[in-house]
Order: structure tokens, then sequence, then C-alpha cells
């Protein structure tokens, strides 16, 4: 099942999580990534002592580097960038995420690829854009997505403490953002034969996915105050506990439709008409009444109970709030394809799925990822190495290849 980017030769000199992802994402479509690594490897590989410590393998690095061919290459070589710019001569994408200037200073700016390869799609990863007086300044995302595009604030009640980001949460949309770019970047090429740059930001990312609140302040000059579940004005967009302390999230957006199965699943029909409850606004006036009474209704049962319950009304939509353990079990996630099988050394190795499918070019991941260097030789040939070259090239320490010792 090769996906539909088939044939696609991709390059990618990425670190950390945003390129890798994008390329990840590529390579999990089909095309064909080998993935530049310094001979001290990708940073993003110290994640395994970093979160694991003495673990045997490293499952953030595997996510987004799957499916890919390594080459372990000092790229401030002059023989290193040679060959760098060898394999970008036939490639049809270019994916980074190193900063900018960087690239400029190892002669692999977009002018530079561009020379050698006029039709090259060169997509490029920033922290805070190509242009202004931060394009070149460091953007981890929890900088640039978390804090700086405000979604730390948005999230923060009045008083208290910053939350923390998961691990890679704007590095991985900006990834996918960036992967349907490629692709739009690459459809382009079809019709007109030119490449081009492709750009985005985690700053943007994280602009975007607060534009609702951000839009609303262009336009408005307000926008939604951070949500408390004791202040929520609607009883039908809150979540509560159950009797067996689990969450769940009730979300009827509509209140005039999704009040009365609120009402019946709780046992309380007459609450429908009830002058408290009766309108939006009369349930905005009396909402901590409201909160607090379907608080002690909802504690009275379990949450398997409840599901139950709401089953009978179509109008009563909830969720309930998973833990890691919980949504990996979800038999809904496995049915929704978001769990892949990755073929490994010893048969395969259950990973999360990136976001996409495609019906008529189905795709499935090919391989783990590589270790530091694996593909080296490989890839070498394929550019038209030869064996003492290649010997060469590692004798001087322009290249590294994988040892099991």
């Amino acid at each position: 099942m090769p996906g539909p980017l088939e044939g696609v030769r991709v390059v990618e000199l990425g670190v950390w999580v945003a390129g890798p992802a994008a390329a990840g994402v590529l390579g999990d479509w089909g095309a064909d990534v080998v993935k530049i690594e310094p001979l001290t490897g990708d940073p993003a590989r110290t994640f395994q002592r970093m979160l694991g410590g003495d673990m045997p393998n490293n499952p953030v690095f595997e996510l987004d580097n799957r499916s890919k061919k390594g080459i372990a290459l000092d790229i401030s070589a002059p023989d290193g960038l040679a060959v760098a710019l060898d394999l970008l001569r036939d490639a049809d994408v270019f994916v980074t995420n190193v900063r900018v200037d960087s690239l400029e200073r190892a002669g692999l700016g977009y002018d530079a690829v561009h020379a050698v390869n006029p039709r090259i799609i060169y997509g490029q990863i920033t922290g805070y854009g190509l242009e202004g007086p931060d394009a070149n300044r460091a953007g981890y995302d929890i900088a640039a997505f978390w804090a700086r595009a405000g979604i730390a604030h948005l999230l923060t009640p009045e008083g208290g403490d910053l939350p923390f980001q998961r691990g890679g949460m704007g590095d991985h949309s900006t990834g996918v953002t960036f992967a349907g770019a490629i692709c739009a970047a690459l459809f382009r090429r079809e019709r007109t034969g030119e490449g081009q740059m492709v750009s985005s930001s985690l700053l943007r990312q994280g602009v975007y996915t607060v534009g609702f609140d951000l839009n609303m302040a262009l336009g408005w000059g307000q926008y939604p105050a951070i949500g408390r579940r004791t202040a929520m004005l609607s009883p039908t967009v809150n979540n509560y506990t159950a009797g067996d302390g689990r969450r769940f999230w009730i979300v009827g957006l509509e209140g005039e439709r999704h009040w009365p199965p609120l009402a019946r699943v709780v046992g309380h029909p007459e609450w429908i008409e009830d002058e408290r409850f009766h309108t939006p606004l009369q349930r905005a006036i009396n909402h901590q009444e409201l909160i607090a009474l379907l608080d002690g209704i909802f504690a009275s049962k379990t949450l398997d109970e409840w599901e139950t319950i709401f089953a009978t009304e179509p109008d009563m939509f909830w969720s309930p709030v998973n833990s890691p353990e919980e949504i990996l079990n979800d038999p809904q996630l496995t049915a929704a394809g978001g769990l892949v099988e990755v073929p490994d050394e010893y048969g395969s190795t259950t990973m999360i799925a990136s976001p996409a499918d495609f019906h008529g070019t189905p795709w499935a991941p090919r391989w783990i990822a590589p270790k530091l260097g694996e593909h080296t030789i490989e890839i070498l040939k394929s550019i038209g190495r030869t064996d003492d070259q290649i010997a060469a090239l590692e004798t001087a320490g322009v290249v590294g290849t994988f040892s099991e010792e």
C-alpha cells in the first residue's frame, strides 16, 4: 500500500519535531524520505534518555521518523555539502526546520538549492517567519506556538498558573499543515513545471489555532472569557463528574435544541418549562443553581450507566474525558484508523497514525525509524559514490555509518 505520494522523493534536514513531523507525514503518505542527520544525530534522539531513562526504544522519535532512510552527514564539510546537494539535485521536496541563517552559512539556502534543482519544492518551517526582527530567533513550539501565539494565556484562568502544553502539540499540527502545503505546491508544479519555496511558522500555526478568539478581537475588540465550569452560563456546554469519578463533557452548543434532552436524561423533564430554566437567559441567570443540581444528579451513577441513559436521547451530545490509557483502548480509535502497525525487526510495533487517509490510494508505514547512519552507504551509492569514495568520506569524518557495536 504505497499511498498517494508514491515516487515523490523527499530530503529532510530536520531537528527535534516540526520538520521531521512534516516529512514523516509525507512518508506515511508514500513519499520516499531521506533523513539527513549530523554525525551526533537528530537531537530528538535524546528523548529516549531525557524522558525514558534507560528505555530500550524511543517512541517519541519513532512517531515522526518511521518509513525514512537515514544518512549521517557533516554538511559543514565541503564534501558533505556536495553529498547533500547531490541528494537535492534529484529530489522533489526539501523539508527543513533548521534556522535560515544556519542554512545559508551551510550552503543550503533557497537560492543555492534552487540553482541545482529549479523544480524542487523547498519547504522551510521557522519559529517566527522568514521576515522581521525575530526571523532567526530560536522557536520551539512551547515558545512560538504556545506562549507567544497566545494559546497559554487563553487557557489560563485569572490569577491561575499558566498551563503546560503537551509535547510536540504545536510541532505536530504545524507538520500536518506543512505536509498539506507541500502537496499543494507539488500540484502546482504538475501544472507549471516550476518549483517554489513553501514556508510556515510555529507562530502562524499557533495564531491560527486560536483564530476563533483572535479574529473576534480584530472584529469586535473582545473575545470570550476563559471558561470555568462553575461559571458556565449554559449547562449544555460544560463538564461534569460521574459517581465513579470519571469526567465527561456535554457538548450541546444549541441551547434551545439541547436543553430538553439534558433535562429528560437527568430525570427532570419538568425543568424544560421551569421558569428558572426555561430560556437560555433564565438558565444563564440561574447557572450556579443549575450546575449544582446537575452535579448532584450526575454523581449518583457511574459513567457507564449514564452512557446507557444518554443513548436514549439522539440529541444528547457528549463525550468522555479520556485518559491516555482510555483513548488507547477505545475501540472507536481503532475503528477510525488511529493506530497503525509499523514493521520492525521483531514483527511490528503499534504506533499512532497520522491523521488522514486516502481511500483510493491507502498508505501504510513501511518500517521503523532508521538507526543513526543506518542507510548511509546505500544512500551514497544511490548518488554514484564508489566504495573507495565512501570509505574516504568515512575516514575523513564526513559521514557516519551504523554499527551494532
